[in-house]
């Protein structure tokens, strides 16, 4: 058994770096998302007893090594990127994310009494997770005490809701895109002819790169990666402190606070490689979530768990459809403002790029950051209603 505390946080590592691998070279895995892979891959080092379940290394992930990740991904959003947006795709993701809040209540309404007191972490962590990505799963998730078990449950869950939801998102558009307003081309958008590189054509590296926030390429100094986990670590030392001087205000609702003001600030212009540093972070997590849970535990979670975060996206996918009609939305802007709260910037670019909707690529990345800025809150905020 591993179990040393240098060759455990090296076994963690080395199964984040194969999940993220994996992601990028194998085209049939990265449909699957890095996150999922990282918590099989701690699941399968549990299960077959090559890791403990419990370990000093995983209270060092779970608090500060998780709360640093946090703090580093919202330091890479910029609200001053909405104008980039155009208000047509910020009220778009607005309705969107209104969709999941109400599709959370419906599903605290439908399975309450089911999962009693789980009930109110379930609906928080889904409604942040469905308004802009994992990031804020693990923060309302974490923050409101969900059990490995059941984090582990909700996860696989989300995942497999999230895929089906992004297949939806790409075939809606071809069978009933006609009974919305036509897509605007790039040509409209733009006022200039295609570019030569079409989708046709093999992507090249540096566009793959570009295309998925995760690989993105950025030069750093080491001034740059001091000050990134310097900020990171006074943020998360402010937000305990705060935590602890008013209780009332859980911390890692001071953390996204005091990270938004402080990357919108004079003091730190420059967040380059924040994205990166914190999503492997996030997925030191995830790895761990799979290390704490085990087979006969998730399974016993139940099939309601399956359904419960089927009612979230069924009720958001409704909502979404019906008030784009009913607003004269073009499906293009739907869809993608619907997979940048349900899957974050990543998918809202694997939508647009499928569907050669080249001018809803940065819209849909930017209205898929701010989730990562707003989706903490309304996870708390309608946790805080069913309490």
């Amino acid at each position: 058994m591993i179990e040393s505390p240098l060759a455990l946080p090296t076994t963690i590592a080395a199964a984040t770096a194969l999940a993220f691998w994996l992601d990028y070279r194998v085209p049939a895995l990265g449909k699957v998302g890095a996150s999922m892979l990282a918590l099989i891959f701690g699941a399968i080092l549990s299960n077959t007893g090559l890791v403990p379940v419990e370990s000093g290394v995983y209270d060092a992930v779970f608090g500060p090594v998780t709360s640093v990740a946090i703090a580093w991904l919202l330091l890479s959003v910029n609200l001053r990127d909405l104008r980039k947006a155009g208000p047509r795709m910020v009220g778009a993701f607005g309705v969107a994310v209104a969709g999941t809040v109400l599709g959370a209540f419906v599903a605290a309404a439908v399975y309450g009494a089911h999962f009693g007191e789980d009930t109110m972490p379930m609906a928080g962590a889904l409604t942040g997770t469905y308004s802009g990505g994992s990031v804020n799963f693990v923060s309302v998730g974490r923050e409101l005490g969900l059990s490995g078990a059941l984090f582990a449950g909700l996860n696989a869950a989300d995942a497999v809701v999230t895929g089906l939801w992004l297949a939806a998102c790409l075939v809606l558009p071809l069978w009933i895109g006609r009974f919305y307003a036509p897509v605007e081309s790039a040509d409209d958008a733009t006022g200039s002819p295609p570019a030569e590189t079409e989708s046709t054509t093999p992507a090249t590296e540096s566009e793959r790169h570009a295309r998925h926030p995760y690989f993105a390429r950025e030069g750093l100094s080491a001034l740059s990666i001091a000050n990134l986990v310097a900020a990171g670590l006074v943020l998360v030392f402010a937000a305990e402190w705060l935590g602890e001087v008013w209780p009332a205000v859980p911390s890692i609702l001071w953390l996204t606070t005091l990270a938004l003001a402080l990357g919108h600030s004079p003091l730190f212009r420059d967040a380059r490689g924040a994205m990166q540093l914190g999503s492997v972070g996030l997925h030191f997590f995830f790895v761990l979530i799979g290390i704490v849970s085990r087979w006969s535990e998730i399974a016993a979670v139940g099939v309601e768990v399956f359904l419960f975060t089927l009612i979230v996206v069924a009720v958001h996918a409704v909502f979404v459809l019906g008030m784009g009609r009913l607003l004269r939305l073009d499906m293009g802007t739907v869809a993608v403002a619907s997979q940048a709260a349900v899957g974050g910037p990543s998918s809202a670019l694997a939508v647009a790029i499928s569907r050669q909707w080249r001018h809803l690529v940065l819209p849909g990345v930017v209205v898929g950051l701010l989730g990562y800025a707003v989706g903490t809150y309304l996870g708390f905020g309608v946790a805080a209603v069913l309490r």
